[in-house]
């Protein structure tokens, strides 16, 4: 069986164990992406030797532009690779693991790229300039996601339905690794949804100029042109305002569950990277 063949069986199989679309996704990637490397090949012929090979290629180690690729970029490759060759093994499709001796690089978690209080505020005030109702769902949108965490695909994914401005609450019906939860709303943002919505009761959240639904790279071209108005001098990117978001409950409840619970992490080892105390923090403590 060619290793493509095998993919698509694997990719059924991912399914079944109710894996996520972004799961799911990934995999397809970065298998396809040894495939194009190694060209038509036998599950039976490939080696650990090949694989070997292709991770220590400049395919893994450098991005597209020519710049080192991040240790923990390639380490979600070299897991991808391990679970796929490991049911090609179990599943009977290849003799055996090729897989077996490939191990993750050792690297500290990444610190969250949050947004700075003056950052902050320079987005909130060119969002408030918001007149068309494009800019109008731009700065609902952005707004529900910097004050409550959610990710991309959670935010395009919402529907009317999904929001219950007297409980000041929201279902999530679209996470990461699957599942629902619901996420409490500040009044300021349950404001701006409610003049967002106005006398809708279905249909998609934040919708599209069409109707349906955005993309996340429509989603990510919007916040670059907001922020490139409000003068911020960098790149930003959606998953900031999640970072933000995490870092600001932490920085105010010191509490690693509270933060947990805030952005929907199913384990608390997902949120150690935001309990980061502050340089005054570690400052006070070593000089008490």
């Amino acid at each position: 069986m060619l290793l493509l063949d095998a993919l698509d069986a694997y990719l059924v199989q991912l399914a079944a164990d109710g894996r996520s679309p972004l799961t799911i996704a990934q995999a397809r990637r970065h298998v396809r992406l040894l495939a194009s490397f190694l060209g038509p090949v036998e599950l039976t012929d490939l080696r650990y030797e090949d694989l070997a090979r292709f991770l220590a290629s400049d395919v893994v180690r450098k991005r597209s532009d020519g710049r080192a690729r991040k240790a923990s970029s390639a380490n979600s490759l070299r897991s991808s690779l391990r679970a796929f060759l490991a049911y090609a093994h179990g599943a009977g499709l290849a003799p055996t693991n090729a897989a077996r001796l490939v191990r993750r690089a050792r690297c500290g978690p990444s610190r969250p790229r949050a947004l700075s209080d003056g950052e902050v505020a320079k987005l909130l005030a060119a969002l408030a300039l918001a007149r068309t109702d494009a800019e109008q769902r731009d700065a609902a949108m952005f707004m529900t996601m910097l004050r409550t965490g959610i990710r991309v695909g959670s935010a395009i994914g919402l529907d009317v339905g999904d929001v219950d401005l007297d409980a000041c609450e929201l279902r999530l019906r679209r996470l990461k690794n699957g599942g629902e939860d619901v996420i409490y709303l500040a009044d300021d943002t349950v404001a701006l949804l409610r003049a967002w919505i106005g006398g809708r009761r279905t249909g998609p959240l934040f919708r599209a100029r069409h109707g349906g639904r955005l993309c996340a790279r429509m989603v990510g071209r919007r916040l670059e042109r907001v922020a490139v108005e409000a003068k911020i001098e960098r790149q930003v990117h959606p998953h900031m305002l999640r970072h933000t978001f995490g870092m600001g409950v932490y920085a105010r409840t010191g509490d690693v569950l509270v933060t947990a619970r805030a952005l929907c992490h199913r384990s608390v080892a997902s949120t150690a990277v935001y309990a980061r105390p502050n340089a005054a923090q570690v400052r006070a403590a070593v000089s008490g």
